[in-house]
């Protein structure tokens, strides 16, 4: 893998599922000089390439401008469940804190890569019925907006846990339970939460091609992990 010196990364969302994969990732590769975890909630342990960063409302993000200050890339892995909360603030989530972040980012460190999680079925149209299609849609049309040199924008589809935890609702909990048949079938409908967090990792650490924008779908994040265990 080709990777700048001294990357100097940001994560957002580090106490979350895939965000916790990247930063244990991140923290591990020695291509990573520093790790700034900006979250709500304290992740309860320390690292020599650390900076943990507390900030409560996304919604408003200018208190970060030191924080994201000479900063070579991000990865955005902030988000909530459909159904965990109500619709406006799953619309806050998804959106609005996305825009603050992203406009921060830029006006601090304009030349860092970026790599954002969004889902399977973003609808940068708006048109469809589920809410959080639309809304990752129009996160992601926010993101093509901001001018990044190299946006990853990750599409996955059913996010395997690894680990046991508390699924969020029925639907969740019935793909766990039948995730190795699923797996076989459907191969390219699954990612691994590790894999998943490294993927996002490793695209901004090699910036290799032209610079610009990438759509990356289920099948498309497979092929970024090599040896996938999905």
């Amino acid at each position: 893998m080709q990777s700048t010196n001294q990357t100097r990364l940001v994560i957002i969302g580090a106490t979350g599922m895939v965000g916790g994969y990247a930063l244990r990732y991140a923290l591990g590769n020695p291509a990573i000089t520093s790790v700034a975890a900006i979250g709500r909630r304290k992740l309860g342990f320390s690292h020599p390439k650390l900076k943990e960063v507390t900030h409560q409302d996304f919604a408003d993000c200018s208190a970060l401008a030191d924080a994201l200050s000479d900063q070579d890339a991000a990865a955005f892995c902030l988000g909530t469940y459909t159904g965990a909360v109500p619709d406006a603030e799953l619309r806050k989530v998804t959106v609005d804190y996305t825009i603050a972040f992203a406009q921060t980012l830029r006006a601090a460190s304009p030349a860092a890569a970026f790599s954002f999680l969004s889902g399977s079925g973003a609808d940068p149209t708006g048109r469809s019925r589920l809410a959080f299609a639309r809304y990752k849609g129009e996160a992601e049309s926010a993101l093509l907006a901001a001018g990044f040199s190299h946006l990853h924008i990750f599409r996955p589809a059913y996010i395997y846990p690894v680990e046991p935890r508390k699924e969020p609702n029925f639907g969740y909990r019935l793909l766990r339970a039948i995730y190795p048949a699923f797996r076989l079938v459907f191969p390219n409908q699954v990612i691994r939460a590790d894999e998943l967090g490294r993927a996002m990792v490793d695209v901004v650490l090699r910036r290799t091609g032209e610079p610009g924008a990438r759509i990356l779908e289920n099948r498309d994040i497979r092929t970024l992990v090599p040896y996938s265990t999905s």
